[in-house]
């Protein structure tokens, strides 16, 4: 066996050490990743039309997921990513924009929605008024009533048999579209 040279053997002591410092970092990376996406952001890409015109079909939004922890209650108006209800038989989240918050009474009608009695200001993201009649309902302790964007073509609150998600199916708040790009932005 021959013996190596020094300048060899700091050749293959360099190549060694660089290609565990490349493994260090990516097992760090992939560990950070997992973190932020298992506990602070993950992502999804919406299915159908119910959010038009806010998010369309085919945008990859970003979601976070500590938007309602620390004493944080979600607010009317924002667009929550949700599990699904049972009676849907969907394995898929859903996305849609909360309106009733627990304690309100929530009705349809006349193509508008209600809060109380009072005519919701929906000016900015409602697609088309509502061609249906609902209520009204008063939504529970814990509990939220969501409607899509796009009324008319959103299956949500108002055609649940449990028309109420309750906070612990809340799995974050949409903050971001990403893609397309031409759109890309805060939401």
């Amino acid at each position: 066996m021959a013996k190596r040279t020094p300048i060899e053997t700091k050749k293959q002591r360099t190549t060694a050490t660089w290609i565990k410092e490349i493994v260090i970092v990516f097992v760090c990376a992939l560990a950070i990743a997992v973190v932020i996406k298992s506990f602070l952001i993950d992502s999804r890409v919406v299915p159908s039309s119910s959010m038009y015109p806010t998010i369309e079909v085919g945008d990859r939004v970003l979601m976070w997921r500590l938007a309602y922890a620390f004493g944080n209650e979600p607010e009317r108006g924002d667009i929550v990513v949700f599990e699904a209800p049972d009676e849907l038989n969907e394995s898929s989240d859903l996305i849609k924009r909360i309106i009733g918050l627990p304690g309100e009474t929530v009705e349809v009608r006349g193509g508008a929605v209600y809060i109380d009695g009072e005519l919701l200001d929906e000016d900015g993201y409602q697609h088309a008024i509502a061609e249906y009649e609902y209520g009204p309902v008063t939504v529970p302790d814990d509990c939220y009533f969501m409607l899509g964007d796009n009324r008319n073509r959103s299956v949500d609150s108002h055609e649940w048999d449990d028309p109420f998600i309750h906070i612990d199916d809340i799995k974050g708040k949409a903050i971001f579209r990403y893609w397309p790009i031409s759109r890309m932005g805060g939401i």
